[in-house]
């Protein structure tokens, strides 16, 4: 079928797009290289549609469809939205996703190359046309084109050899391409969505999630849209979820279960119901855990498949629950986070809790219970204060006992508590000790990224103390502000403010941290000795364990800036964003095994592209174990960007 028969099909809504379908991923380059293909007449592969009855067809978009029979892309949507983009000049109406991907793509007359436009390099020149412009004109606008050209006195009489090239342009929209349909009563949802992951070449694969949503969409084509805009406001308000993540939530409200199979059953009203109270629950976690704890965004919020549970066992006590009870389940959200509960298998950790609130016997004390038999003592130890870098479990447990308790900035003295205005207020990770000063003096970056030289500062006072020595800083701020640095847990004693002495400082601190911790669980529990004795016994083996040094991890703000910026990267090219400081942890005990700095666990382009690391100035051990856990690593973002554009977007 005819390129343009098939855009005729779009507009006429008797071609479509499936529900289950994702939005539109390609990147400019994946447009530039489609059209340069189409150009040169290469090979750029048939459609998969499935042909199934309009009345009971669920597609996506506003577009409606033609009565009778509909077909819907199995494969193919990435190609034939960019060629519906570029030549109507506008999305199609099942549209879902960045339309800047295919907006404004020239066409140069003399070198025959497609680009997208660039104000600095294409003004001046004519011979730069506008696709879309040539397209929506067509053959009736070409003469026209061809006059106007020769009109220009740069270009004159030479007008007339560009005519054969703009109909070439033009002719893109009669190539044939090859259609496959499958069609028959006997293709359900689930027969079609199998078929779509095993042939799907250019786009993502469906997770158990996304089968889940589909088939949610079944019956209520408008889920995926009110599920987007509840994700949108969280990840609006500083926290990152997906819609797998929300789906979890509603399934355990609707069912009491993990797997996304038990929602197969539920109607669609009773899905819009379930994601109405799994919302609500959700806000009031999150409120919770910032107001309560401080942990207020998404860098800090670990454990965050706790949630699920959480919202489960709040949707069935509804609003009757009492301050005690609200600290204690937070106490069992801290401590699941702190030990890993969800680090390894996610999904039969989550059936084994859910499975704690139910029965005449089941709820929170039997969830907590749960927890210490899975992990032993759950009291924190020095040891666990031992690790470094921003990725350890316990930099958000550093974060919430600066939020938590009665830490001052040591710049202007005030308590750092949750819902500090202004922007120079925003907290940022100081160093104690400079890192400047500590390299000059030989110490390693273990040694000068540990948890132990880290605090919590505004923005304001971190640039004010620069790398001052603390031999230097400290006498000045307990002058201006007294109490403020053991408001920080900052051993007191001025010999261990040297640089000679900071192996001493750091044991020393570990130690007050570790009180400090002990403390703000206690408070948790409101006295209830049951789960944390007040006289912590010696640490068990699992506490050993979890102590145990813990390598790799994101050091710095500036190493988690760049990281940041190579994701924002991957994304504007259609890729999934990766995960910043990944905790790799033992599948079964959940103890940490190594913090990842960058990582994509499902590939790229999930189900299609290998699991990929970027490792920054990593060690050779945290490479090998990055290896045996399958992943192919990088260890410069050079390197790695290479590497999605010959390989994941080339074959994509």
């Amino acid at each position: 079928m005819k390129i343009s028969t098939i855009l005729d099909h779009i507009d006429s809504g008797h071609m479509a797009l499936p529900e289950f379908q994702r939005g539109y991923v390609w990147s400019r380059e994946q447009v530039r290289g489609l059209f340069s293909s189409l150009y040169r007449r290469h090979p750029v592969g048939g459609l998969l549609v499935w042909v199934t009855d309009s009345a009971s067809a669920n597609y996506r978009g506003d577009g409606g469809v033609a009565p009778g029979v509909v077909k819907l892309l199995l494969d193919g949507q990435q190609r034939m939205t960019s060629l519906y983009g570029v030549a109507r000049g506008k999305p199609p109406a099942f549209f879902d996703g960045n339309a800047q991907a295919f907006t404004g793509l020239r066409f140069h007359l003399s070198t025959e190359v497609f680009e997208f436009f660039q104000p600095v390099t294409m003004k001046d020149d004519p011979l730069w046309v506008d696709v879309s412009e040539i397209m929506k004109a067509g053959q009736k606008g070409h003469e026209d084109f061809i006059q106007k050209l020769a009109e220009n006195p740069a270009i004159g009489v030479s007008a007339v050899k560009y005519s054969a090239r703009i109909s070439r342009l033009l002719s893109i929209l009669e190539i044939d391409l090859h259609i496959e349909e499958v069609t028959g009563a006997d293709k359900t949802l689930d027969i079609v969505v199998d078929i779509f992951n095993r042939v799907n070449s250019g786009g993502t694969k469906l997770s158990k999630g996304d089968l889940a949503l589909a088939k949610i969409c079944a019956d209520w084509p408008e889920a995926r849209g009110h599920m987007k805009s509840s994700i949108q406001a969280w990840n609006k308000a500083g926290y990152e979820f997906n819609l797998d993540w929300l789906l979890r939530s509603v399934n355990t409200v609707l069912t009491g279960e993990a797997k996304f199979a038990f929602l197969h059953d539920q109607t669609s009203e009773q899905i819009k119901e379930g994601l109405k109270r799994a919302g609500k629950q959700i806000d009031s976690c999150l409120n919770m855990i910032a107001g309560r704890l401080g942990l207020d965004h998404a860098r800090v919020l670990f454990g965050r498949f706790a949630i699920p549970v959480m919202v489960r066992y709040l949707d069935q006590k509804g609003s009757k629950m009492s301050a005690v009870e609200r600290d204690k389940l937070l106490f069992w959200f801290v401590s699941a986070g702190m030990w890993g509960r969800y680090s390894g298998s996610t999904e039969s950790y989550l059936d084994r809790d859910l499975e704690m609130l139910e029965g005449a016997d089941g709820g929170l004390e039997k969830l907590m219970r749960e927890l210490r038999v899975w992990h032993g003592d759950l009291a924190v130890q020095p040891e666990h204060f031992d690790g470094w870098s921003m990725g350890s479990r316990f930099y958000p447990v550093l974060y919430m006992m600066t939020r938590m308790g009665e830490a001052s900035d040591l710049g202007s003295g005030l308590p750092l508590k949750a819902n500090m205005l202004g922007k120079m207020s925003q907290l940022e990770v100081h160093h104690i000790f400079p890192k400047a000063q500590l390299y000059k003096h030989g110490y390693e970056r273990r040694e000068v990224n540990a948890l132990g030289n880290f605090c919590f500062l505004t923005k304001d006072t971190n640039l004010g103390i620069s790398d001052e020595r603390p031999e230097v800083y400290f006498p000045e701020i307990e002058a201006r502000h007294p109490g403020a640095l053991a408001s920080q847990w900052i051993p007191m004693d001025p010999k261990l403010w040297t640089m000679d002495a900071y192996p001493a400082f750091l044991a020393a601190r570990r130690k007050l941290l570790a009180d400090q911790a002990n403390k703000c669980l206690t408070d948790l529990l409101h006295g209830d000795t049951t789960y944390l004795p007040l006289a912590s016994s010696a640490a068990s083996s699992k506490q050993v364990a979890a102590a145990r040094p813990v390598i790799g991890g994101v050091v710095t703000e500036e190493e988690e800036a760049e990281l940041l910026k190579v994701n924002a990267w991957v994304v504007e090219r259609g890729l999934s964003a990766g995960q910043i400081a990944y905790d790799y942890a033992d599948p079964e005990s959940g103890e940490q095994k190594a913090i990842f700095d960058l990582v994509w666990m499902d590939g790229l382009q999930a189900g299609l592209s290998a699991p990929v690391a970027l490792l920054l100035d990593e060690r050779d051990d945290v490479l090998e174990l990055a290896n045996k856990a399958g992943l192919r690593c990088f260890r410069s973002i050079k390197a790695f960007e290479d590497y999605v554009n010959a390989e994941v977007l080339v074959a994509a």
